[in-house]
């Protein structure tokens, strides 16, 4: 039996272990001859500790992959997959309509800010690489501002805000706002299986990419 090694650009467990969970879904659709080992190692991200927009969160996912491909190429280790994970922020304008703004003096022309969690996935074989993403919570309006304006870390800030210590391994920020329904592991293994989808569902994407072909 062959074996695939999936390096992740971590060594949390929380990302570890939503990557060992994430394969149990479609490790079979992958290769179902394979043996899948899972290997974590600390990579930067390149971006700030708690990103704060989207393009962020993907920039640092994808950069953590893409410190893994190099590592991967100067030291000659046999993975055959890299997945980094970036977890933070997506800060939001909500639209209003003019009558909005005729009825609340107050709000600005761009509307109300509301910032949502994220948790993000860039998976490559070393030649390309996909996206996936978890869904997102919305972050209440205080531990909003201490993050935003103030700075703070969201691991700091969760844990203040919740009155724990050692929140971002255990149930993370997401846990904390979903009182528990929805872990920052899971928010990652729905990232990971659908960061993997154009690898294990190759057969669907190669069809699509025919047909936008043939339409051109």
């Amino acid at each position: 039996m062959k074996k695939i090694t999936i390096a992740v650009g971590s060594k949390r467990s929380p990302k570890l272990n939503a990557v060992s969970e994430a394969l149990q879904a479609f490790s079979a659709a992958l290769s179902n001859d394979a043996h899948f080992e899972v290997v974590g190692v600390e990579v930067e991200s390149g971006v700030s500790h708690t990103p704060s927009s989207r393009e962020e969160l993907m920039r640092g996912a994808r950069q953590r992959t893409k410190a893994l491909v190099e590592m991967a190429r100067q030291d000659g280790a046999a993975w055959q997959y890299f997945v980094g994970l970036e977890g933070g922020l997506d800060v939001v304008r909500e639209a209003i309509s003019a009558d909005e703004m005729l009825r609340h003096s107050g709000l600005q022309q761009s509307g109300h800010r509301r910032v949502f969690l994220e948790s993000w996935a860039y998976v490559s074989d070393g030649t390309r690489g996909h996206y996936g993403r978890s869904g997102s919570i919305e972050l209440p309006e205080t531990l909003a501002h201490e993050v935003v304006e103030n700075g703070v870390e969201l691991a700091v800030a969760i844990d203040r805000f919740a009155g724990a210590v050692g929140i971002r391994d255990a149930q993370g920020a997401w846990g904390v706002l979903s009182n528990n329904f929805i872990t920052r592991q899971e928010a990652f293994r729905v990232a990971v299986i659908a960061a993997f989808a154009p690898f294990y569902n190759m057969k669907l994407y190669r069809a699509a990419i025919g047909v936008a072909e043939s339409n051109r």
